[in-house]
């Protein structure tokens, strides 16, 4: 039996505001965001060099007020023609970090924060890469690339957070795939 509580969250959305980026919409009392661009998803890259090291990046975020560390992640649907993860991922890969992979899988997708946005991540796993620029972000970035030994990156993560970064919990679930698969199989 379904309740009128229940019932009053499932119907159409009404756009409270909208703006360049950003919808706010509400569906009964619940208030939540959407993107108006993009489709909503975005992916997340784990990406370990040829030398083992897990690639980061360091960027300033606005809403945070605060540097942050990140695993290379981005829109998809940013480009033009672009339309699967593996290419929203490999372009961000390379436009972040200055790395180039021969191949990239999507890992598992979900939710950024349910209760809150519409958003949803995809973790893609880059393998074969190529150093082919310094990386740094497009015109509108300013990214700092962090290439860490893979058995030194926890550590390092809780070093950086100990600082004053801010430190998205998803960064340890990026650890786990550097390996592994979702389902705890050994990565090939």
């Amino acid at each position: 039996m379904t309740s009128t509580r229940h019932d009053t969250l499932t119907g159409p959305a009404d756009t409270v505001w909208e703006g360049r980026w950003l919808r706010i919409r509400q569906r009964g009392t619940w208030e939540f965001a959407e993107r108006t661009h993009a489709d909503g998803m975005a992916v997340i890259i784990v990406a370990v060099t040829p030398e083992q090291k897990l690639v980061f990046v360091e960027q300033f975020r606005v809403p945070l007020q605060q540097r942050t560390i990140e695993m290379p992640a981005g829109l998809v649907g940013d480009n033009d023609g672009e339309d699967t993860l593996e290419k929203a991922a490999a372009r961000e890969l390379l436009e972040e970090t200055g790395w180039q992979a021969s191949h990239v899988e999507v890992l598992m997708e979900g939710p950024t924060s349910s209760g809150m946005s519409t958003e949803r991540i995809a973790f893609c796993r880059a393998t074969g890469l190529t150093r082919v620029h310094a990386g740094g972000g497009d015109e509108s970035e300013d990214i700092t690339v962090h290439e860490v030994p893979v058995a030194e990156a926890a550590q390092w993560l809780c070093a950086r957070m100990a600082e004053g970064y801010s430190m998205d919990p998803k960064l340890w679930a990026g650890l786990w795939f550097v390996d592994r698969n979702p389902d705890g199989s050994p990565a090939r």
